[in-house]
Parts: C-alpha cells; sequence; structure tokens
C-alpha cells in the first residue's frame, strides 16, 4: 500500500487505463476486452514464464447455453443452469455472483469467438453431478479448445508455460483428448499416430534445437496460446518476470500498482482499474497452514510454483474482505520426486482392475467419482484417521500393461520407467506380499479385495457405487461390460502406487460482487479495484459442478470486469 498519498501528482513511472496482474487466460481476457474497448493495457506477470495454470490445464471451460451446445443439438436452458450451480454451491456465494456467470458465460465465448483464433467445441462430457436438479448426463457445458498453431506466436511460445505432466506425454509431447483415448486404448492406428505426433516434433527444425516447447499447441496451452496471439495483435504488453509488490491505494480508490522490473522499483497508474488475476496461494505452505488445513501439503498442488497468494494479501492490504480460504479444487494426485507438483489423476481411477485403499487397507470411497469428490473425502479422511496420506492406487498385471497408472506407463518394462516412478512403485508376487511392501495388514487387504472382487465379478459396487453415475462411466473402458469401471483383481503380480490428497489450486479469496469489483470488510465495492479467477472467492463455493468450472468463471468475470471498466459496447 502506498505510504505517500501525494505522490500521485508526479510520481508515476508509467500510466495505462488497464492494469491486469497475471497472465492467466482470465488476466489475459479481460486485458484484451479492455483494449479491444480502446483502452490502453499492460498485463504483468510474476513469473519468467506467461499463462499461468490455464496453460497447464486441459482448457476447458464451463459454459451452459452455448452457441457451440446449441449447434451440437443440445437446448440448454440457464435457469436450469443456475438451480444446478446454486444447489451445489457455499450459502455464502451471492445468488447474483451465480446469475451473472450463468448469464453472461455463452457471450463471453461469443466474444472469444469473434475476436481470437481461439476455437472451442462442446463435448458430450456429463456434469459431474448430472443426476441432481438442473444438471446434464449428456453434457455439452464443457467445451474444449481445438488445436493451435503455436508458430504464430513467433519468439513468444518460448517462454509459454509447458502443459502439466499429467497433460502431456513424456512431460513435453501435447495432446488432444481424442489422441489421449486412442493411446489409451490402444485402438485402431494408434501407433500410426504416435509416431506421426512424435515425428512433428521431433522434425521441428531449427526450432527443436533451441527449445523443448512442442509448437503443436493443445488443450491449455492452445487457450492461452489463441489469447495471446489476440493479445499481440491487439499491442497489449506483457512484462514477464514483474511482480506486484503493493497496490497503490489513496483517497479511497486503487490508483495504480507497484511493481519490480529489472531490479527497478516502478509505480505504474492504472486510469481505469486495476484486475487481479494472479492465481491462487497454491504455492504458499504458510497460508495454507493459516487458512486452509484441511488441503496442507504446497507441494502437492497441482497450481504452478509462483500462485503464492500475493495479490490477495495486496487486496486485503487496502481492506478487501475474503471468503473461503478454506476451500480448495480438490484432487487426487500423484507426486514424482523431483517434480515441483502434483498430477492429477483423473482416468485412471475409473478404469477396471484397480482400487483405492488407506493405509489399513480399506476402500472407503467410490474411486471414478469426480477428482473434485474423491480429492475432499481424501483430505476429509486424512483429517480424520491420518490414514489417507497416501492411499494407494492397487491393480493388478491386467491394468498394468493395459493403462497407464499416472507416470507409470504401460508397454514399458519397470526397469526402464523413470527414475522417480521406480521410486514409489510397489510390487508383490501375492496380496500378502504386496501388502507387505506398502505396510498395510495382509489379511485387511485380501479381504477388501476378495469382497470388491465379489462384486466387480457381476459389475456391482454395492459398497460405493462405482460406475453407476453418469460421469464415472464416461472414464470408463468402454469396451468392458457390464460396468466398464468394474474388474475382479485377480492377475498376478500385483502393484500398487501411492496417491495423496492434493489440489490443482486454492479458490478461496477475494469477496468480490456480480460485476467483479473487489468488495471491502464493510461490503461496499473498492473502486478501481477487480478480481478474477482464483485471487477471487469461487462463485462454486466448495463445490466442482462439472469440468471447466475454474477457468469458465475465470475468462466470463474478466469479460464483466473488462466491460465493467471501459463500457458495455466491447461485445
Amino acid at each position: 500500500m502506498s505510504s505517500n498519498p501525494d505522490s500521485t501528482a508526479n510520481g508515476w513511472d508509467d500510466e495505462v487505463d488497464v492494469l491486469v496482474v497475471g497472465s492467466g487466460a482470465g488476466g489475459m481476457l479481460s486485458a484484451l476486452v479492455a483494449a479491444t474497448n480502446h483502452a490502453k493495457v499492460l498485463i504483468i506477470e510474476k513469473a519468467a514464464l506467461w499463462g499461468g495454470t490455464s496453460a497447464t490445464s486441459g482448457g476447458g471451460i464451463w459454459i451452459p447455453g452455448s452457441d457451440q451446445a446449441r449447434a451440437a443439438g443440445f437446448e440448454d436452458n440457464l435457469d436450469d443452469a443456475f438451480t444446478y450451480v446454486r444447489a451445489l454451491s457455499a450459502d455464502n456465494v451471492p445468488d447474483a455472483n451465480i446469475r451473472a456467470f450463468v448469464d453472461n458465460a455463452a457471450a463471453m465465448l461469443r466474444w472469444v469467438t469473434a475476436h481470437t483464433k481461439v476455437v472451442y467445441t462442446a463435448q458430450p462430457y456429463p456434469d459431474y453431478h448430472a443426476e441432481n436438479p438442473g444438471g446434464s448426463p449428456t453434457g455439452f457445458r464443457t467445451h474444449l479448445p481445438e488445436l493451435f498453431d503455436g508458430k504464430l506466436l513467433g519468439a513468444d511460445v518460448k517462454t509459454q508455460r509447458f502443459s502439466s505432466p499429467a497433460a502431456s506425454l513424456f512431460g513435453y509431447l501435447n495432446w488432444t483428448f481424442s489422441e489421449t483415448y486412442l493411446l489409451l486404448f490402444r485402438t485402431k492406428g494408434w501407433m500410426q499416430g504416435l509416431t506421426r505426433s512424435l515425428a512433428k516434433y521431433w522434425f521441428d527444425w531449427p526450432f527443436r534445437f533451441g527449445s523443448r516447447k512442442d509448437r503443436r499447441l493443445t488443450l491449455g496451452n492452445a487457450l492461452t496460446g489463441g489469447l495471446r496471439l489476440a493479445l499481440n495483435e491487439a499491442g497489449v504488453p506483457l512484462w514477464l518476470s514483474t511482480p506486484m509488490q503493493d497496490l497503490v491505494y489513496e483517497n479511497g480508490r486503487v490508483t495504480g500498482v507497484v511493481v519490480t522490473r529489472g531490479g527497478r522499483t516502478l509505480r505504474i497508474r492504472a486510469r481505469k482499474g486495476v484486475v487481479l488475476a494472479a492465481g491462487g496461494f497454491d504455492k504458499s505452505q504458510a497460508l495454507r497452514d493459516a487458512h486452509a488445513p484441511l488441503y496442507r501439503n504446497a507441494h502437492l498442488s497441482g497450481g504452478v510454483e509462483s500462485n503464492t497468494g500475493d495479490a490477495i494479501r495486496a487486496g486485503a492490504a487496502v481492506g478487501a474482505g475474503t471468503m473461503n480460504l478454506q476451500s480448495a479444487w480438490a484432487a487426487p494426485v500423484f507426486h514424482v520426486p523431483g517434480e515441483d507438483r502434483g498430477r492429477l489423476v483423473t482416468i485412471e481411477r475409473a478404469l477396471p482392475g484397480c482400487i483405492m485403499v488407506n493405509q489399513k487397507g480399506q476402500r472407503y470411497l467410490n474411486e471414478a467419482a469426480s477428482y473434485h469428490i474423491v480429492g475432499q473425502q481424501m483430505a476429509r479422511r486424512e483429517a480424520e484417521f491420518g490414514d489417507a496420506s497416501p492411499c494407494w492406487m492397487v491393480f493388478d498385471h491386467r491394468y498394468r500393461h493395459s493403462f497407464p497408472m499416472g507416470p507409470l506407463l504401460p508397454l514399458v518394462p519397470d526397469w526402464l520407467q523413470a527414475a522417480g516412478v521406480r521410486k514409489t512403485l510397489k510390487k508383490g508376487r501375492t496380496i500378502a506380499e504386496l501388502a507387505s511392501a506398502i505396510g498395510v495388514d495382509p489379511a485387511a487387504l485380501a479381504a477388501t479385495i476378495a469382497r470388491f472382487n465379489q462384486g466387480a465379478a457381476v459389475g456391482e459396487d454395492p459398497e460405493f457405487h462405482r460406475g453407476e453415475a453418469a460421469y464415472d462411466r464416461m472414464y470408463g473402458d468402454y469396451r468392458h461390460q457390464p460396468n466398464p469401471c468394474l474388474r475382479p483383481l485377480t492377475e498376478a503380480p500385483f502393484y500398487a502406487m501411492p496417491i495423496y490428497p492434493g489440489d490443482i489450486g486454492t479458490n478461496g479469496g477475494l469477496t468480490t460482487n456480480a460485476r467483479a469489483q473487489v468488495i471491502n470488510e464493510a461490503g461496499e465495492p473498492i473502486a478501481g479495484l477487480y478480481a478474477v479467477g482464483n485471487n477471487a472467492a469461487s462463485s462454486m463455493g466448495e463445490s466442482y459442478p462439472g469440468a471447466g468450472v475454474t477457468i469458465g468463471p475465470a475468462m466470463t468475470f474478466g469479460y464483466i470486469a473488462a466491460r465493467d471498466m471501459t463500457g458495455a459496447n466491447a461485445a
């Protein structure tokens, strides 16, 4: 916070209309909408790489009532979408915030389609709680980005964040969801497809000699790459390695920011407003300890290392309220020694031939439920009983050589796996031998597997109902019936890998209203200050209604914020 309220007369090093803190999808879209509406805009990014957690993600956005869904034959009802989210979200999230998202999401996507080269398609991807009132079991609210040519970005592609290790092959090869399924089930043509992708990557000369980056951009890389190209075309600068130190707050208004750049401290004026879009406090162990003890381990978060809550602290320093800081986008994760984040576990848990057990050798949840629900259940189990961090993914020989288990690749011998994977993989010729290797009671593990196998043999899970929900079945093996998620574990040897309660980011933050304005402790907007994405307390509360409810609202409220600052004629 500025200590000299009179310094604004001549004390600015630079001036813009709109200053955006953070280069994820929400921040970049906010900047682009403002620039298209004739504002002078600057984006500052703390890290040396741009794209934020958005770039590392799947790039999905949850958008009710989109033009793309309508084109796919799905006539959505926005009142249904509101009912669905309202029932799942926290009680302290205002109706107006949820309504603002639901009512503006499709308009935001329409604007993106008209003003950028980002192309989204609606997917037959069920809502995570499709059985609830207003939920969609057939999908078409989740949208995924199409491929984007990174060559269009020139040198900027070298400083774009890589995809997450969980969303790429070998840590460098980008792939689409359709390609993931082709490789997962090794359907006809999978080897030729993989060979073509590898050839395109390795023969991208002369670029390959100077960068490991795959210029065939997919998922979150495609989204952020398309937004960055549009920003470049609009002449919007993006300063890397420029952390914000403070907000400048004068006469009841945020008027700018103090940053560090190139070893210098700079004061930048923002005439129309500052948008905080710098992510949550994923990697701040101190903030987790203080506010989110249920999600205790910063190193297990899938968020990027620069997400340390700086913007949330800066907002609080000028009187902003905060809400739901105890919350996170929970997820089960693998952690490979040497990697700087947890790897989200999405598909593997739903495939037949595996179960998850705690340190007592017991199942205690539906492994195939949404990763948010599983992550929450794991975290709560650990908090109450202390036996769920780690749990163990247990699978048999058939699974081992049919499907990946996180970083463990099928068709690759154990001794050829990465060193970090070899450290975490446990193996036994019998269930008892495996139990000994993972430190659980052999009798308990054997009884758990016997009980599971009895139901799985007829496609049933009477204990936890795995494979009954539409979401469960979506990630199962469609070739395996009657339940694509269930098969007895019978083929020795048996394997296990540790799996932890983690997250893909925190989602509590600064309190905002339906216009994305930051609200002070008295419930009044702080003039000139906006927050979007994980800097703001999510309109989803502690829930996760469907794939894309992180980035979809971030972009929608970024769109709303920019229009509020610069005028509504941007659409």
